[in-house]
């Protein structure tokens, strides 16, 4: 029975980053799911969505204005942080030459380019 109430509690919480659609934190998954379901725990959240990332459910988009953030977007893509409104927006582009760059001159094996940008996005500025 364990499994199910897990599988029901990560369906519940994919559906609120997914929902949120703002590559949340994990304090505003927890913020929005517990409005719903007020008896669940904040370590079940935080537990859960470190999990999901793990198994590639979700995306951890890193650590981005102080926060690590938590996007439903598993493709591989970027993020702009704006340091204004605080809000992160999708990059999508062509950073393959940055990549490249990193191999050749380094020798890295790179899996993922994990690109975040900040600074003031067109709304703010």
């Amino acid at each position: 029975m364990q499994n199910k109430r897990n599988t029901i509690q990560r369906k519940i919480i994919y559906d609120a980053v997914a929902a949120l659609n703002i590559h949340a934190t994990a304090e505003q998954v927890y913020e929005h799911v517990v409005m719903e379901y007020p008896t669940i725990s904040k370590a079940t959240v935080y537990r859960n969505l470190s999990q999901m990332a793990e198994t590639g459910e979700l995306l951890n988009a890193g650590n981005m204005l102080g926060s690590t953030r938590y996007d439903h977007n598993c493709h591989e893509h970027y993020h702009f942080a704006c340091e204004i409104c605080k809000k992160v927006f999708d990059v999508e582009g062509d950073f393959s030459d940055i990549i490249e760059k990193l191999r050749a001159t380094n020798g890295f094996a790179i899996a993922y380019g994990g690109i975040a940008f900040t600074g003031v996005c067109g709304s703010c500025k």
